[in-house]
């Protein structure tokens, strides 16, 4: 089981949206929301509450692409790579925020699993390209070194708070 997990968080999950197939969406989104990711320890709970196969559940949250099954960071950046972001230089934006973090094209969250950092395909706002979100709050005309400056304030920030 993995460390943190609740069952009875997510039996007050179920109980919510009721023990329906047509209820595995929001409830999978709000497990989700509260952990930042889908745990696979909780399918099992999942399946035996509502009464569908594991595999069915495994399913769903693997079709949709804002499931995710591995644990995200404290902060989720996006960085935006459709068409005109891409054009007006998100790559740099990405490799910088690689390079900051130690992270990589095949490793997105930090071992502290305060950053987690993903690329979109369109975040909707073309005209403020490019564009980072962080968690919700949208960056407009991001560069590599505005990308590094907003590392170092979230550091801060995470810093001032633990003390």
């Amino acid at each position: 089981m993995s460390e943190g997990l609740c069952l009875n968080a997510i039996d007050e999950i179920i109980d919510r949206h009721g023990k329906t197939a047509s209820a595995i969406i929001p409830i999978l989104q709000e497990v989700q929301e509260q952990y930042r990711y889908l745990p696979k320890e909780a399918f099992d709970h999942i399946s035996k509450r509502l009464k569908i196969s594991r595999a069915r559940i495994y399913s769903i949250a693997t079709f949709y692409e804002n499931f995710s099954l591995e644990q995200k960071g404290k902060y989720v950046i996006k960085v935006c790579d459709g068409t005109a972001c891409h054009v007006r230089k998100s790559i740099p934006i990405l490799e910088r925020l690689y390079s900051d973090l130690g992270l990589s094209y095949t490793k997105h969250t930090t071992d502290d699993l305060l950053f987690t950092v993903e690329t979109v395909s369109c975040l909707g706002a073309c005209g403020l390209a490019p564009v980072v979100m962080v968690n919700e709050k949208v960056y407009a005309a991001v560069t590599p070194d505005s990308a590094s400056e907003l590392l170092i304030a979230i550091k801060k920030e995470e810093s001032d708070n633990a003390e």
